[in-house]
């Protein structure tokens, strides 16, 4: 079972975590969260992210950034090329439905969990069709601000 770290500009780390927690309660063994700070040292990121991948390498890990380019997924491509003797991969753009797609398939391979990743990210982005709230159909001049009538 591979592990799960999210290395992501402060507080986007933090807050997955809390969400798959809230979702996945038992995930707390196999998963960290880095968030960066803008005045973090890319060096004190670096020995950071080192120490909480070492927490969830199971020998295998899967790491999460949220922005290609940036300095947590710089810190995370340097991560991956330098352990020894496990398998480390890498995914940028990191959201809610590739997270909790990874958990729900948590026990499969890592090449398997970066498929499922990836599926996750691409079908949980939509855009999704808008309505009045409860179909209530449009009344012109019923929201007026003179009338002080407050509306749901």
């Amino acid at each position: 079972m591979p592990g799960l770290l999210i290395i992501a500009h402060a507080p986007l780390a933090s807050s997955l975590k809390a969400v798959a927690t809230h979702t996945f309660p038992e995930c707390g063994r196999m998963l960290e969260a880095l968030d960066v700070p803008a005045d973090m040292a890319v060096e004190d990121v670096e020995a950071r992210a080192r120490e909480l991948l070492g927490r969830v390498r199971n020998p295998e890990a899967l790491i999460f950034t949220d922005v290609f380019g940036a300095t947590p997924c710089n810190v995370a491509q340097r991560l991956a090329s330098s352990v020894e003797g496990a398998q480390v991969k890498v995914i940028a753009g990191v959201n809610v439905p590739m997270l909790w797609r990874s958990l729900c398939y948590a026990d499969e391979s890592l090449d398997a969990l970066v498929t499922r990743a990836m599926a996750g990210a691409t079908q949980g982005v939509m855009q999704v069709a808008t309505s009045r709230p409860q179909n209530q159909a449009y009344k012109p001049g019923a929201n007026d601000q003179d009338q002080h009538h407050h509306q749901q």
